[in-house]
């Protein structure tokens, strides 16, 4: 099944213009059969058909790929891992902090890491409110901060907005367009649509900054 289920991603990755090596490809078709395994008992995702999640959940996540710049990404209300894990399979080089409140779903993320060898990941089960990452007694600021259905995109600036510098950039993923920004400390850089092979569905992506 991994094969036909590799071959499937590449074929879609061509379409939108992205290359990555046969082992990358594995390594994302591994992590997809561990959500659909691990799905019956934790409901990680209401997909359940694995060969719809490549293209619901990993071609999805990879069109965002492009727009990641920095080396310290934060996904928030990662969930199941998404965007974070296809991010960190196809990036080793940066590093990435995958937050979520729910106990199982973090268990799920450390399970993959394991897995999957990835080193560049942490997991961290805790409300981002409450997130105050500190090194060598500095505050940590991350290069770029992501969400996806995870919450209202003011939620997401008031949430995050204590791991916001001026250089972070936050990247919303959406269905259907919303722009609409009330806080008065951010602004909004570009929103972009998303072409993503296999999908029929509006897919969106906001870039915001602090002002």
């Amino acid at each position: 099944m991994k094969e036909p289920l590799r071959q499937q991603l590449e074929h879609g990755l061509k379409q939108m213009g992205l290359h990555y090596s046969v082992e990358v490809q594995q390594k994302l078709v591994h992590y997809i059969q561990l959500i659909a395994r691990w799905n019956k008992a934790f409901n990680l995702t209401a997909i359940r058909d694995v060969e719809e999640m490549v293209s619901k959940h990993l071609l999805d996540s990879l069109a965002v790929q492009p727009y990641v710049e920095g080396d310290t990404i934060l996904d928030v209300g990662s969930g199941a891992g998404l965007p974070g894990i296809p991010f960190a399979i196809t990036s080793p080089d940066k590093h990435f902090v995958l937050i979520d409140t729910n106990g199982k779903k973090t268990r799920f993320l450390t399970q993959v890491r394991i897995d999957l060898k990835l080193d560049n990941i942490e997991v961290v089960h805790q409300r981002v409110q409450d997130y105050h990452p500190v090194v060598d007694g500095h505050r940590i600021y991350f290069d770029v901060i992501t969400a996806r259905a995870y919450a209202s995109t003011d939620d997401i600036l008031s949430s995050t907005a204590h791991l916001q510098n001026q250089q972070t950039r936050l990247l919303i993923m959406q269905g259907k367009l919303d722009e609409q920004i009330t806080s008065q400390q951010h602004e909004l850089i570009e929103s972009q649509t998303l072409d993503v092979y296999g999908l029929e569905a509006e897919r969106h992506l906001l870039e915001i900054k602090k002002v």
